[in-house]
């Protein structure tokens, strides 16, 4: 009986190290995107996980970073906070306070 469980507790050994189970997945790429908007506003963004249902997003040349979700949208995706949203149509897109729906900038895209 010992020796079916090891043999059992082996296979499962073997089968868990295809699946490759410690990747860090969340972990964000090293490159950012730079856009500017029609405000002179200076976003930097990129995506923080693989599925793309991330992004990080960085104002002007501030240290602070916004972790945002992806929300439901009509149309383009919408990523947001509690505090910040960027919502992206094709290649461009804008951002704005969450809480009083101050915009930040529109036609945000790369220069």
């Amino acid at each position: 009986m010992k020796g079916v469980i090891a043999l059992a507790a082996l296979a499962l050994l073997a089968g868990c190290s295809n699946l490759n189970m410690f990747s860090n997945q969340a972990e964000p790429q090293d490159t950012w995107t730079a856009w500017a908007c029609d405000s002179q506003a200076k976003v930097f963004w990129r995506f923080a996980d693989a599925s793309r249902s991330q992004v990080d997003v960085r104002l002007g040349g501030s240290d602070k970073l916004y972790r945002l979700k992806q929300e439901p949208a009509a149309s383009g995706v919408l990523y947001s906070n509690d505090q910040l949203a960027f919502h992206t149509k094709g290649e461009e897109g804008l951002v704005y306070w969450v809480a009083t729906d101050d915009l930040i900038g529109r036609g945000c895209k790369a220069p």
